[in-house]
């Protein structure tokens, strides 16, 4: 039995990575729990069991006298084994959790195994498993069983059933290492990633610098033919990037990380790290990007706050280029609602001057409100019947578009 268990410790030292003294102290271990159960010990005694490493001999001591109690070797056959396997599991986990520990901050792959309320569990090349919970999942992903990913080990914890490591799809760095990656001039420290801000799903924006003046950090990145870049986006599930080149001089840094919008003017703030970017009229709704993600991002990136303004609102306060807003929309409003009077005074078909009266003086001004007042309420409209209440919605839709 003895060499047999030598056998068995150095097969998982093998095969599990599991070093061979750790096995043999928790055999150890066992057996004295084992040896405790039948030995009848007195309050100031302790049993020891050493195993040698040579000849794989177990040896019981009570207080530094040898044992040769034949109950110890009936019941540590019995009910050693069981503490063994629980020993070995726990080194197992202790060799997974150590392994994977050194991991965070890096990208593992794996398949994804199943869902759990929202949460994938991937299983990590079979040495453990992950979770992908779902706030770190990427809004534009879908992921189906046995499907491989990438993912960005965020943390790994320690809990009774072993390591749990925490996957992301959404950490900013995930982008970083996946440049790192697909670009050996990062991968070497020739071209240095200086920040990175993430919308994921939807945009990334990434500044990048050269050491070497022969190399271009951008022309770098992208790729021949943009061949770099686009595995990043087909990693991402078409998610947009956008390559800024760093600059020391905030303005030049600016101007590239409000790209592709063009700057006319900036305004520093360097105490507040603010600046008011001042922009033609036709750039404005390009700079601020599709719900603010464009200036949100670029601020994000250079860590300044940024105010885009026209140069009609340049150097105005917030409040009273808010109010500028109002008002111009208000007055937008004012001229379609004229311009819908005008198509129904001078345009709207089959009506004449006595019908427009008729109309006017049920205050239906716009061709909005004859659509409201559909034809139930036209026909009550004197001079309106069925017929030409149906024919005046009819051509009221044509002409709003309806």
């Amino acid at each position: 039995m003895s060499q047999e268990l030598l056998a068995i410790i150095e097969q998982l030292e093998r095969e599990k990575g599991i070093k061979k003294e750790i096995l043999i102290e928790a055999v150890e271990s066992a057996l004295a729990t084992a040896a405790r159960k039948v030995i009848d010990l007195k309050p100031d005694e302790e049993v020891t069991i050493k195993l040698d490493r040579n000849t794989g001999d177990i040896k019981a001591f009570r207080n530094g006298k040898e044992i040769t109690s034949i109950d110890f070797g009936r019941i540590a056959a019995s009910t050693a084994r069981q503490v063994i396997i629980q020993k070995i599991r726990e080194a197992e986990k202790e060799v997974v959790f150590t392994e994977f520990q050194g991991k965070v901050g890096e990208i593992v792959s794996g398949t994804i195994y199943r869902f759990d309320k929202g949460n994938v569990i991937v299983d990590l090349l079979g040495k453990a498993e992950g979770i992908l919970l779902k706030r770190e999942q990427s809004p534009k992903e879908e992921f189906k069983q046995g499907q491989r990913i990438r993912a960005y080990v965020v943390e790994v914890r320690k809990d009774t059933k072993g390591a749990q490591i925490i996957l992301s799809r959404t950490h900013p760095n995930l982008v970083k290492k996946l440049f790192e990656l697909e670009v050996p001039e990062i991968y070497e420290g020739i071209v240095e990633i200086k920040s990175i801000s993430r919308q994921p799903g939807e945009r990334t924006k990434i500044a990048v610098w050269s050491k070497n003046d022969k190399v271009d950090s951008v022309g770098a990145c992208v790729g021949m033919r943009g061949n770099r870049v686009r595995n990043i986006v087909n990693e991402l599930q078409g998610e947009k990037i956008d390559i800024v080149r760093y600059s020391d001089d905030i303005r030049e840094y600016t101007k590239a990380a409000l790209s592709p919008a063009e700057v006319s003017e900036i305004k520093l703030d360097k105490e507040n790290l603010k600046a008011e970017v001042i922009v033609e009229d036709d750039q404005l709704s390009l700079s601020i990007g599709k719900h603010g993600q464009n200036v949100r991002l670029a601020s994000r990136l250079i860590g300044w706050e940024l105010d885009i303004r026209t140069k009609a609102t340049a150097g105005l306060p917030a409040a009273e280029v808010k109010g500028e807003k109002i008002e111009k929309a208000q007055k937008e409003k004012k001229e379609k609602k004229a311009k819908e009077e005008k198509i129904l005074l001078e345009s709207l078909p089959g009506v004449g001057e006595k019908t427009l009266a008729s109309l006017k003086e049920a205050d239906l001004n716009t061709l909005e409100d004859v659509l409201k007042a559909d034809i139930q309420g036209l026909i009550k409209i004197k001079g309106i019947g069925q017929k030409k209440a149906e024919k005046l919605i009819e051509e009221t839709k044509k002409l709003i578009g309806k």
